[in-house]
């Protein structure tokens, strides 16, 4: 995973796992966004591989980490948005989005294309007296 920040408060994540990709550098980089203690949006138009499969000790550092940050991620990440142009897909997705908001304490929403996903972001940012 990785994230551009180019255009916060729309934050673009890549899920696309590249061979001796650094995790660490990952955690930095959503730290980095929470230090700015602005409400922002997470965006996806990539979704980890169904046959990837995460180390016991990956599973247990992004708990931790998870953990660390339950407060600031709950009040800052306002959503994730995953674009995925299949509404078949989309609705494959809706039980994964309870257990994925239970664990990380924001929603995932879902899009069926970029400008549907900026739309819904800018959205939910006016809302939240950030647009």
């Amino acid at each position: 995973m990785s994230m551009n920040s180019a255009d916060f408060p729309l934050v673009w994540m890549n899920f696309a796992q590249q061979p001796g990709h650094d995790h660490e550098q990952d955690f930095s980089e959503f730290e980095s966004n929470l230090q700015r203690e602005e409400p922002f949006v997470l965006l996806t138009d990539t979704v980890p591989a169904e046959d990837h499969e995460h180390s016991a000790e990956e599973k247990k550092r992004t708990a931790l980490w998870m953990k660390q940050h339950k407060q600031a991620l709950r009040k800052l990440v306002l959503a994730m948005i995953v674009v995925e142009p299949n509404a078949a897909k989309r609705m494959g997705f809706k039980p994964f989005a309870v257990v994925f908001a239970k664990f990380w304490g924001y929603p995932l929403l879902l899009a069926g294309s970029r400008e549907q996903a900026v739309t819904m972001a800018r959205d939910l940012l006016a809302r939240n007296g950030q647009g």
